[in-house]
């Protein structure tokens, strides 16, 4: 794994920002700042490495639902925090600089039905299951030469059917810059999934919370 591309992150994080239509990031304390607002997290500080400001952070912040995350392990950023925070698992930033998925085309079967919706530089997948019940879903989005794949689900009652990686595909297929560095956040159980499509782990990615 080489070292963390700031630039990389800077570039992923307003992208999902945009694909959420939440707050561009600011800089702050030596990584950024997103006010999201929402009833689950008011706020998050994104970091690529350990600084000064992040320890800050975690000294002086004593309320729940604000986020700290960095480019590391989970023991890095546990040893720059107060025992109050409490780790949430471990997730991982991929990427995938070229296609994958040997450049097919999305393959679904059994009465699923996909559709693709695009707004300006955002694009959204919706699979629908025989009965219309929505079966997978996932959104993308393409700025400063990154195109971020972003909560992507497929529900429990429909996976091992291939339609997550139907999903990717359909949504690769709305990049407009071959050369956009494909990018995105995933969990352990999505990991997998992705590196047997061909994509890469860039760095680990550690959250801590206080908790409610």
């Amino acid at each position: 794994m080489s070292s963390v591309d700031a630039g990389l992150i800077a570039a992923w994080l307003a992208a999902r920002s945009m694909a959420r239509d939440l707050p561009a990031p600011v800089p702050d304390r030596g990584g950024w700042r997103v006010d999201t607002g929402l009833p689950a997290e008011t706020r998050r500080h994104v970091f690529t490495a350990a600084c000064p400001g992040l320890v800050e952070l975690g000294a002086t912040i004593a309320e729940p639902r604000v986020l700290l995350k960095l480019a590391a392990p989970h023991a890095e950023l546990a040893a720059l925090l107060p025992p109050c925070w409490r780790l949430e698992p471990l997730a991982h930033v991929m990427t995938c600089a070229d296609g994958f998925g040997a450049g097919g085309a999305p393959d679904l079967s059994g009465g699923y039905r996909l559709s693709v919706a695009r707004d300006g530089d955002r694009a959204f997948a919706r699979i629908a299951a025989p009965d219309s019940a929505l079966a997978a879903s996932g959104h993308a989005a393409e700025r400063d030469g990154v195109f971020i794949y972003d909560r992507i689900v497929t529900e429990a009652a429909h996976r091992r059917r291939g339609l997550g990686r139907a999903l990717m595909l359909a949504l690769q297929r709305t990049r407009r810059s071959p050369a956009a560095r494909q990018v995105l956040t995933a969990t352990a159980d999505g990991r997998a999934l992705y590196a047997s499509l061909g994509w890469q782990v860039h760095c680990p990615w550690s959250t801590a919370a206080i908790p409610e």
